[in-house]
């Protein structure tokens, strides 16, 4: 999988893809672990849907980045996203911030 990311200081933006599901989880959680430095803010602005398997892919993401000392935001404007990570209670596991520039600077 190849997503379009940005860099801003130490930390990475990644794009995340159209679809976040079982058939794009492995290969995005691969993605992820190969991300340098290990701040990441991901823009789900884009991603028109997000499954169960998804879902526990930006889980696995985080366990990653942070057993490396890491971490990753979450950052959309996408109102059914952000009904998605809330109904699910993953907006308490995860930071979600409402534009990429929010999340960017929480890092610091």
């Amino acid at each position: 999988m190849n997503l379009t990311t940005e860099i801003f200081g130490d930390v990475v933006v990644v794009h995340a893809p159209d679809d976040l599901g079982a058939e794009q989880a492995e290969e995005f959680e691969a993605f992820m672990a190969t991300i340098d430095p290990r701040q990441v803010v991901l823009d789900l602005d884009g991603t028109e849907s997000i499954d169960s398997a998804g879902l526990s892919s930006l889980l696995d993401a985080q366990a990653a980045l942070r057993t490396l000392g890491g971490d990753v935001k979450i950052a959309t404007t996408n109102a059914t996203n952000r009904k998605i990570l809330e109904i699910t209670g993953l907006d308490e596991q995860l930071e979600v911030f409402a534009g990429v520039i929010d999340a960017v600077k929480s890092f610091r």
